[in-house]
């Protein structure tokens, strides 16, 4: 089961706390998740402390708390969240490792000059991050367009 419509019945029928539709969705979203983990991984440094399957994992339990708050419209609703979920947990871990190892002090730069890849830099992520918060800020469609095409390759 992996067309749109069959994920979409899947994340209704499971906000309505159908426990046969939550196993089916894990098994029709599971590869398509870890392939977004494995993208952002790829862009981390060779030592991170997190695997992809661990992302996965922490996404899910996220995005499976919030879902009796959400109506899911569509699968790329829920693939749109699970990305900014997946953001926001680099961008916490990250935050996490500056904190402990360099006092917290971050260096601002304009989103222009981020590289479109992100390679073994923690930083970079936190200025990405604050970029698209201000540019959510002041366009909130552009800031979907830059994060769906940057963390979800679309």
């Amino acid at each position: 089961m992996s067309n749109s419509g069959d994920i979409t019945r899947l994340l209704a029928r499971a906000r309505e706390g159908d426990h046969s539709a939550e196993s089916e969705l894990v098994d029709a979203i599971y590869s398509e998740l870890h392939r977004l983990a494995a993208s952002y991984m790829r862009r981390e440094r060779p030592n991170h402390t997190l695997q992809p399957s661990a992302l996965v994992n922490e996404a899910y339990l996220q995005l499976a708390g919030a879902a009796k708050d959400i109506t899911w419209e569509s699968r790329g609703h829920f693939y749109a969240a699970a990305a900014k979920t997946m953001r926001r947990i680099l961008v916490d871990h990250a935050r996490k490792n500056l904190s402990a190892k360099r006092g917290g002090n971050r260096q601002k730069i304009d989103f222009d000059d981020v590289p479109l890849f992100v390679e073994n830099e923690p930083e970079i992520w936190l200025t990405l991050d604050d970029a698209l918060e201000q540019l959510e800020k002041l366009d909130p469609r552009q800031a979907k367009i830059v994060e769906l095409r940057f963390f979800c390759g679309l």
